[in-house]
C-alpha cells in the first residue's frame, strides 16, 4: 500500500492525473479543514462552507485530466474557494432580489381573493407542465430555476455537454410559453397593478 503522505504536490498531483485516487485523498486530507475554515470565515454558514468544499473537491476530480496548475495546490484550491464564495453570494443577492421584487409587486394580489387564486392556478398549471417534460429536460429545467445553478454546473452535475443543457432549457421554456398562453394577460394584469 503506498504511503502518499510522503509525495510532494507535484507528485501528487501527477499521480492523480493517472486517476490515483489516493492522491486524491491525500489531497483532500492536506487542504479540507482550511478550505472549509476560509470559506466560513467569509460566509459564516457552516451548510454553504462545506457544499462549497465538497462541490470544490468533486470538480477538482472530475477535472483532474485537464489541471495545468502554475502554483502550489493550496494556492490553486484557495483561489477556487474564493470564486465559489463569490458565486455563492451572487446566486444569494439574485434570489433575494427576485423575493424582494416579488413582495413589492405582489402584496396586493395578498390580499385579493380572486388573484390569489389565479396566481395559485398559474403555479399548478406550471407544476403541471413541468412534471409532463421527459426527466433529463425537467432535471435540467429544475436545476436552474428552481436551484438556480449555471449551466456549466448543470452540465457537470448530469454529465451532460453545456449545449444539451441549453437544449433542454429552451425545449422546456418552450412548452410552457406554448403551454401558458392563456395566463398572459393574467401576468400582465398582476404586473400593472
Amino acid at each position: 500500500m503506498t504511503n502518499f503522505t510522503k509525495f510532494d504536490e507535484e507528485q501528487l498531483i501527477s499521480l492523480m492525473q493517472q486517476d490515483s485516487l489516493g492522491a486524491f485523498k491525500e489531497i483532500y486530507q492536506r487542504y479540507w479543514k482550511a478550505l472549509y475554515a476560509e470559506a466560513y470565515k467569509r460566509l459564516k454558514d457552516k451548510d454553504a462552507s462545506e457544499e462549497i468544499v465538497q462541490e470544490l473537491f468533486t470538480a477538482f476530480w472530475h477535472k483532474r485530466h485537464e489541471l495545468n496548475i502554475h502554483q502550489t495546490i493550496g494556492g490553486y484550491l484557495y483561489k477556487s474557494v474564493g470564486y465559489r464564495v463569490i458565486d455563492h453570494f451572487r446566486k444569494e443577492l439574485t434570489r433575494q432580489t427576485h423575493q424582494e421584487f416579488f413582495k413589492l409587486n405582489y402584496t396586493e394580489a395578498d390580499h385579493s381573493t380572486e388573484q390569489a387564486i389565479m396566481l395559485k392556478d398559474l403555479q399548478l398549471n406550471i407544476t403541471h407542465v413541468v412534471n409532463q417534460l421527459p426527466d433529463k429536460c425537467r432535471s435540467v429545467y429544475e436545476l436552474s430555476r428552481v436551484s438556480h445553478k449555471t449551466n456549466k454546473e448543470i452540465a457537470s452535475e448530469l454529465g451532460i455537454s453545456e449545449k444539451t443543457v441549453e437544449n433542454h432549457l429552451t425545449k422546456a421554456l418552450n412548452r410552457l410559453r406554448l403551454s401558458l398562453n392563456n395566463y398572459l394577460l393574467l401576468l400582465i394584469f398582476l404586473l400593472v397593478k
